[in-house]
C-alpha cells in the first residue's frame, strides 16, 4: 500500500498502552500511519487525549463523555470540555452517545448528557463522534432533533444496518468501520462496507479493542487499521490505495484539516 492511512479512532491513552505507549507512537509514521484521532471517554481520558495531541504533531484529540460514564457528568464537566476545546488540536466532541447493551448509566441520564454534548459540539462548530450500541432508535431521534445546519460527525465503529447508515449520512455523518468488518461471520459490516458511498466512509481501529483479523484476540494498535482498509478494498473490488486515499480525504474534509 503506497498511501499512508488515518486511524480515525484510537484510545492511545488507554492503560493497556502504559508499558509501551511512546514506542508504539514513535513507530507509527514508519508503519504507514499519517494521523490518529484519540477521543476521550470521560474527563480524565479527555485530558490525557489533549496531552498526547500536544506532544505529537500527528495525533489529534476529541473530548467528551462516553455513555457508560454519563452518570458522573455535571455542568462543571461540560465547562471543562468547553475549555479543553479551545486547544487547536481538539477537533471534535466525543466519544458520546448511547449504550443500551451494558446500561452502566441509566438510559435517561445517558440521553440527557448525549443531548448536552451534541449542543456543545454545535455551539463550538465541531463535529461529534458517536458511540451507538443497541440504541439505534433513541440515538437517531435525538441526533435528528438536535441537528443544526453545521451538524456533522462520525458514527464510530458502525454496527447498524445499511438503511440506517443512509439516514445518518443524510444528517451529515460519516460511517466509520473497524475490526469487525474483517471478522468472517460479520455479514452486516461487510454489507455496509459494500454499500456506503466512498465519500462518506472512514476507517479506524478503536485500539486497544476490536482487533481485526489476523490478529484477533491480541491488543489492537493503530497500525492494524491497514487490515480494515484491505478488507473493505476486497469487498468493493478496488485497491487498498483507493480506500486509503478516499478515507484520508474524507477525514481531512470533515475536520477541515489542510492537505
Amino acid at each position: 500500500m503506497e498511501n499512508k492511512l488515518i486511524d480515525s479512532h484510537a484510545h492511545l491513552d488507554d492503560d493497556r498502552f502504559d508499558d509501551d505507549r511512546i514506542e508504539i507512537i514513535n513507530k507509527l509514521k514508519d508503519e504507514g500511519i499519517e494521523l490518529v484521532l484519540n477521543p476521550g471517554a470521560d474527563l480524565a481520558t479527555s485530558k490525557k487525549a489533549v496531552q498526547l495531541a500536544d506532544e505529537y504533531d500527528f495525533i489529534y484529540a476529541a473530548v467528551g463523555c462516553h455513555p457508560h460514564d454519563s452518570k458522573y457528568m455535571d455542568d462543571n464537566t461540560m465547562d471543562v470540555f468547553r475549555e479543553l476545546s479551545k486547544n487547536e488540536k481538539v477537533i471534535a466532541i466525543g466519544e458520546i452517545g448511547l449504550d443500551y447493551y451494558y446500561d452502566n448509566s441509566d438510559r435517561e441520564t445517558q440521553k440527557i448528557w448525549f443531548r448536552e454534548q451534541i449542543r456543545l459540539a454545535n455551539e463550538l462548530d465541531l463535529p461529534y463522534i458517536v458511540h451507538d450500541r443497541d440504541a439505534h432508535e433513541d440515538l437517531f431521534r435525538i441526533m435528528k432533533e438536535e441537528a443544526k445546519s453545521n451538524t456533522r460527525g462520525i458514527l464510530h465503529c458502525y454496527s447498524g444496518s445499511v438503511e440506517m447508515a443512509r439516514e445518518f449520512i443524510k444528517l451529515g455523518f460519516y460511517i466509520s468501520l473497524a475490526g469487525p468488518v474483517t471478522f468472517k461471520k460479520a455479514k452486516t459490516p461487510k454489507m455496509v462496507a459494500q454499500e456506503v458511498p466512498l465519500d462518506k466512509l472512514l476507517i479506524e481501529t478503536d485500539s486497544p479493542y476490536l482487533t481485526p483479523e489476523p490478529n484477533r484476540g491480541k491488543r489492537n494498535e493503530p497500525k492494524y487499521v491497514r487490515y480494515v482498509a484491505e478488507e473493505i478494498a476486497r469487498i468493493r473490488n478496488v485497491s487498498a490505495d483507493v480506500i486509503a486515499g478516499s478515507t484520508n480525504k474524507n477525514f481531512k474534509s470533515l475536520f477541515r484539516l489542510k492537505e
